[in-house]
C-alpha cells in the first residue's frame, strides 16, 4: 500500500474569488469608499486599452501617497499612486512557490489569472486564515 500523498493545494483554492476594480482616473476618495464599502484593502485598476496592463491600488499606497504627504484625496487620482503593472498569480500554481513569488517581491496580495481572465485575488493574510492551508 502506498503511503499518502500530501495533496497539493493550488491558488484557486484559497483565493478570494472576484475582483473589484476601479478606473485609473478616480480620484483617491472615490476609491477609499469604494474599499469601505466592500471591507477590502486594494483594488484592480483597469486597463485602458487592450494593450495596457493592470495597475493595483492598495492602502498603503494612499497613506504614502496622499495622506502622509496631506495631499487632498480628491486632488489625486488612483493613477498618480497605483502600482503598475501587476504581478499576477496562475490559479493553478502549488500555493507554496504563490507564497514565495509574493514574499519575494515585496507584495503583499496578487490578481489571480486563469485562461487569461483575472479571477480573484490572492493576500498573504488570507492564507493564514485559510483552514486548507495551514
Amino acid at each position: 500500500m502506498e503511503p499518502d500523498k500530501p495533496r497539493i493545494i493550488r491558488v484557486r483554492d484559497v483565493m478570494t474569488k472576484g475582483i473589484i476594480s476601479i478606473d485609473g482616473m478616480a480620484t483617491t476618495r472615490e476609491a477609499v469608499n469604494k474599499m469601505r464599502a466592500e471591507k477590502i484593502f486594494s483594488l484592480l485598476v483597469e486597463k485602458r486599452h487592450e494593450d495596457d496592463a493592470w495597475g493595483i491600488l492598495v492602502s498603503q499606497d494612499i497613506v504614502k501617497g496622499v495622506i502622509l504627504p496631506g495631499r487632498s484625496l480628491d486632488e489625486v487620482n488612483v493613477y498618480e499612486i497605483m502600482t503598475k503593472p501587476v504581478i499576477t498569480v496562475p490559479a493553478d500554481m502549488d500555493i507554496r512557490y504563490a507564497v514565495r513569488l509574493i514574499y519575494r517581491a515585496g507584495i503583499r496580495r496578487a490578481p489571480v489569472e486563469e485562461k487569461g481572465e483575472l479571477v480573484g485575488m490572492i493576500s498573504l493574510i488570507s492564507l493564514i486564515l485559510d483552514e486548507n492551508f495551514l
